[in-house]
């Protein structure tokens, strides 16, 4: 054993603890929410890592069928329109790197030093995805799922707090039943996101003469669940708390599938080989192609603030 020089305080620092402590090879990684947005808007992961965009095209047809005599030569035609978008997509990264003097000491506590980096920017890349598909992004002037420009929006009459169960009702029942009266019930609602607040005040409110929730009533009585007997995913969101016009409470109803809404993500996070950046150093690039959000038919949502 090298001397120690106990007059250095590093130094008996570190011969100390190990003499006096037992110590725990497991590191405690602080939690995080999830960000799994799958189940509230379609991943387009169509595409490579190397794109620089996406295209694609919207049709529709016109036409008008009329009567007319078997002798006619004047018949009716149908034709079709179509027009063509683009996504620019853009690259990302987050990697990790480690030295030699790390690796060396995580390898005496028994951890695999380069897995839980690996594993840190792993969850980074999905918190940052998750952001865009969600928010959008400054930086790209891009609008995400919860605040795209097009998408209806309107004021509650009043708050869930201050209205009765009735009028509360009232409310979430016109935000699901508003997509498919602007689209002549093209498209309906099976997706209602709302603040965690306004979930938990649902959660805790119970119809008169009932032992039934508001949240269970709207998610077992709702013009989906009656007409197809699907259920209607209902989520609580952090990110609607103050989404809202004037910073309030939003409510986003809509259909949940790829003709309404994408977001575009040609290129998922992936690792490259590693590089030696020095004689004691080595870098894990982490890269990543993605075109945000696109909501394609902004009638098929709509967004009800101030609950």
């Amino acid at each position: 054993m090298r001397e120690i020089d106990f007059n250095d305080a590093q130094q008996a620092l570190a011969f100390l603890t190990p003499q006096l402590l037992r110590i725990e090879t497991t590191v405690y990684q602080t939690r995080y929410p999830s960000f799994e947005y799958g189940d509230i808007i379609f991943e387009n992961d169509e595409g490579d890592m190397w794109d620089a965009g996406i295209v694609f095209y919207s049709g529709d047809i016109a036409g008008k069928a009329e009567f007319f005599s078997a002798r006619a030569f004047d018949m009716p035609y149908a034709d079709i329109s179509t027009t063509q978008f683009m996504q620019a997509t853009h690259m990302a990264g987050i990697g990790y790197e480690w030295s030699r003097g790390e690796l060396e000491r995580s390898a005496r506590m028994g951890r695999n030093l380069t897995a839980e980096k690996a594993l840190a920017a792993s969850r980074i890349a999905q918190r940052f995805l998750y952001g865009i598909a969600i928010q959008g992004s400054t930086e790209k002037n891009w609008k995400g799922i919860i605040n795209f420009t097009t998408v209806p929006a309107s004021n509650a009459p009043q708050t869930f707090t201050a209205g009765t169960p009735d009028q509360v009702l009232a409310i979430v029942n016109g935000a699901i039943a508003a997509p498919s009266i602007a689209t002549n019930g093209a498209y309906n609602t099976n997706m209602v996101l709302m603040p965690i607040t306004a979930i938990r005040d649902l959660a805790s409110r119970v119809l008169t003469n009932t032992t039934t929730t508001m949240l269970s009533f709207i998610q077992q009585n709702n013009s989906l669940t009656q007409t197809t007997g699907q259920a209607l995913n209902v989520r609580g969101m952090i990110e609607l708390e103050t989404a809202g016009t004037g910073v309030t409470r939003r409510m986003v109803t809509g259909e949940q599938s790829r003709d309404v809404a994408q977001f575009y993500l040609p290129g998922p996070h992936e690792f490259v080989d590693p590089f030696r950046k020095s004689s004691l150093s080595w870098e894990v690039a982490g890269i990543l192609n993605t075109g945000g959000t696109d909501v394609r038919v902004p009638k098929a949502m709509k967004y009800t603030d101030a609950i």
